[in-house]
């Protein structure tokens, strides 16, 4: 019985150092090695791309109306016959409106996760007038920017084509200090 104990508490301890020490260290150099940006969170200067920033002005293109916290992941409990979520909703499309946008749903309502990165195509087209009248740059020279900014379904078939808010807004501030 007292071998049996031995061996129990051996492999116990050699499990514990291959799965809870050994592949975690090796998983994460591989990582770091093939996937270098990723791995470390994909933190630019200006912050993170993989989590949605919240842009306030009319100079910049506006993602969801996601929380501030980028801690606080998770959608709120606020069910489609909220009167909060109502109130919150028309004081959305009143804001887009008083910036002359005709805003799309994804600009109206949060996202489940709270921190999505990405609007769609339409998201940011909507923001044109906004932006041009705010910036002086042509709506063509801003369409073809987020054109540009736009990334397609993966391997051409799976998801929609998006724009990744960042990155976008990265791009516009270059041209703006051309």
């Amino acid at each position: 019985m007292l071998t049996q104990i031995r061996r129990s508490i051996i492999l116990a301890i050699f499990f514990a150092i291959v799965v809870g020490l050994a592949y975690p260290l090796v998983e994460t150099g591989l990582a770091n090695v093939l996937f270098p940006s990723q791995a470390k969170g994909s933190i630019t200067q200006y912050g993170s791309t993989e989590i949605g920033q919240h842009w306030t002005g009319t100079h910049w293109f506006h993602g969801r109306p996601d929380s501030d916290n980028d801690t606080a992941t998770g959608g709120t409990n606020l069910g489609p016959r909220s009167k909060q979520l109502l109130q919150n909703t028309k004081a959305l499309v009143a804001f887009w409106h008083a910036q002359g946008v005709n805003p799309t749903q994804e600009l109206v309502t949060t996202s489940g996760s709270q921190v999505d990165p990405d609007i769609s195509q339409q998201s940011a087209i909507v923001q044109i007038p906004m932006i041009h009248r705010s910036t002086g740059i042509s709506s063509q020279r801003l369409l073809q920017l987020i054109k540009s900014q736009t990334t397609g379904p993966q391997y051409g078939i799976f998801g929609d084509s998006y724009v990744n808010v960042l990155s976008l807004n990265r791009a516009l501030a270059a041209i703006e200090h051309r």
